[in-house]
């Protein structure tokens, strides 16, 4: 085992679960035991929810202008340990190295957006009448909970841990238990930073603690990221607890490509949309959608993808189990009469059989009925269906019961707009294929994709990380009064 059994982190200190189980976490990359991580009980929750309400109290009622400056030193903080974190990620997800460093970079980008809030939250006072003055302040939740999924073991957690406590909130990161040792280190990251003891803990565990999160009384707020199925059920039981809730899920992104596509741009930003991360992020091109003829693109996509190798410039997948159940849906749709142009079953790398690998896979002729055209894979795979007139192709993107992103490769600004006006999505990208808005605009899809109010990143956060508190005052019983005071 490489590195030292975890625990959790409660009121600023590594805390071991008060239960018995626990679970052993290998590396994608070569199989190789990692870890064990605690899956921790309601009592190990209990106590980070304890430790929460005691730091939230003295920490909400510091200035905004003061809580930032933990940030700023938290953002120095991972670029100073970047290849630390990038190495730690690299090696826990299996991405590759470049991928896991974007994913830092990204981490530092959120951290820097959290450190405008002074500007962001100043509030609005105005005199309503003679006299009569009213002031509208942004006050933090509580004590709120991130839920957070295996592929971004760093960037997702750092969607909420800045904003939210910044904002003057408290939080329990609960991090998925298949990558669980970026978040440790960014508690720790967090404590040098100057973090008081309580504003940020870290319960590990299974979907019990995800259960015992959203039934808890003493959580007030509850973000997810994960799967649709279970954002559902984590939406509908922490509402049912009276928490506020956004919980992102899954997705089957199109990406329309018409016949005036520029080639070369075209094919290269679809091949990475589909094999970035291994396909193993929910802003992932899954399936194309071809309008006309584009079968000369179809052909360079094809070719781009053939330089995509495993263990070089492709990351592994999860686990085990994901690779069986990609490689499934390769053959599904085989089976049911698609042409595999670029087949990524039975890849290896040598030096690292015992690790999970998927090459990267192009499969044309799939028709809107397939599995691999409806169901998210989460795998280097892209399903491309052919489309007749761009009405059509609107029909197959606006079927899909997911919204997360779209996108429309075509050199004609009209065409682009009519698409982007029409898509039933979230986030829509022109010529671009992983069209996730940089900060301070916000992440967050439609439909099946996200359940809740509100975005999870950027300015849309801010309205879900807080609750406003108005004033309304009147000093001079002199002033001239009308029905208004």
């Amino acid at each position: 085992m490489k590195y030292p059994e975890l625990t959790n982190f409660i009121g600023g200190a590594n805390k071991p679960s008060v239960g018995s189980r626990k679970l052993e976490v290998f590396s994608p990359l070569d199989g190789s035991l990692l870890s064990r991580v605690p899956l921790s009980t309601k009592d190990d929750l209990d106590a980070a929810v304890t430790a929460a309400k005691t730091a939230a109290v003295s920490w909400a009622s510091l200035p905004v202008k003061e809580r930032v400056q933990v940030f700023f030193r938290y953002r120095n903080l991972l670029e100073k340990h970047m290849e630390e974190l990038t190495f730690l990620v690299h090696e826990e997800n299996g991405k590759t190295m470049d991928e896991a460093r974007a994913e830092i970079e990204k981490s530092i980008e959120l951290t820097e957006f959290a450190c405008s809030m002074p500007q962001l939250i100043s509030g609005e006072v105005q005199e309503v009448s003679r006299g009569v003055e009213c002031v509208i302040n942004r006050v933090a939740v509580g004590v709120v909970a991130s839920i957070a999924p295996f592929n971004f073991p760093a960037m997702v957690p750092n969607w909420t841990i800045p904003n939210a406590i910044v904002l003057g909130n408290a939080m329990i990161l609960k991090p998925s238990e298949i990558v669980p040792l970026s978040a440790m280190r960014l508690a720790a990251l967090l404590k040098e930073a100057g973090l008081p003891d309580g504003v940020f803990n870290v319960v590990n565990g299974d979907r019990e603690m995800v259960e015992a999160i959203c039934d808890h009384p003493g959580i007030d707020a509850v973000s997810f990221v994960g799967s649709t199925k279970v954002a559902k059920l984590v939406y509908a039981r922490s509402s049912a607890a009276l928490k506020r809730v956004v919980a992102l899920g899954g997705a089957k992104n199109h990406l329309l490509v018409l016949p005036d596509a520029h080639p070369e741009m075209t094919s290269t930003n679809v091949t990475a949309s589909m094999s970035g991360c291994a396909g193993q992020r929910c802003m992932a091109a899954s399936a194309m959608v071809g309008v006309g003829n584009v079968d000369h693109i179809v052909k360079l996509i094809a070719d781009e993808a053939r330089k995509v190798t495993p263990g070089k410039n492709l990351g592994a997948v999860i686990s085990a189990q994901a690779k069986v159940r990609i490689e499934d849906y390769i053959a599904q749709a085989e089976k049911a009469g698609a042409k595999i142009l670029v087949d990524g079953r039975n890849a290896t790398v040598p030096g690292k059989e015992g690790g999970y690998y998927v090459g990267p896979t192009v499969i044309d002729y799939v028709t809107p009925d397939m599995s691999v055209a409806r169901e998210e894979i989460f795998g280097p795979v892209i399903s491309i269906m052919r489309a007749e007139s761009l009405e059509e192709a609107i029909r197959i993107e606006n079927s899909s019961p997911y919204g997360n992103g779209a996108s429309v490769f075509t050199q004609s600004g009209a065409l682009a707009h009519w698409v982007s006006e029409r898509v039933s999505a979230g986030m829509v990208g022109v010529n671009i294929g992983v069209p996730v808005p940089r900060e301070p605009f916000s992440f967050g899809g439609w439909n099946e994709s996200k359940f809740g109010a509100c975005d999870i990143t950027g300015k849309s956060s801010i309205e879900f990380w807080t609750k406003l508190k108005k004033v309304t005052t009147k000093w001079n019983p002199e002033a001239r009064t009308n029905w208004m005071s």
